[in-house]
């Protein structure tokens, strides 16, 4: 049997789209504890701009779980991302299977 138990505060996580908001949000049970704010940008780009998680909920991976979920549903819909968002770019540069559909913030360069 194993000894690892998951954490409490997991159980009743969800991710979801609201794009009335323009973001993503990643919540528990219906309160929202986190999420990546965009702006539609030209054509089908959708731009990060912010990325946040309730810091009681730090250290158990929902800002990646979140910013996973959105850049799916970009990819989902033949989308490109801009991210202008310091975690959505170290995202971006650490998972390759977007390289396809980022495009850099005009003005910037690559991120670390």
């Amino acid at each position: 049997m194993s000894t690892d138990t998951p954490d409490p505060r997991l159980a009743d996580i969800s991710v979801s789209h609201n794009p009335q908001r323009s973001r993503y949000e990643i919540l528990d049970g219906d309160t929202v504890v986190g999420h990546a704010d965009y702006r539609d940008g030209e054509g089908t780009r959708r731009v990060f701009v912010h990325t946040e998680v309730d810091e009681n909920y730090g250290g158990l991976g929902l800002a990646g779980r979140l910013v996973k979920f959105a850049l799916d549903d970009v990819a989902a819909h033949d989308g490109r991302i801009v991210p202008v968002c310091p975690y959505v770019a170290r995202y971006v540069a650490e998972h390759h299977e977007y390289d396809t559909i980022v495009d850099r913030p005009e003005g910037t360069h690559e991120t670390q």
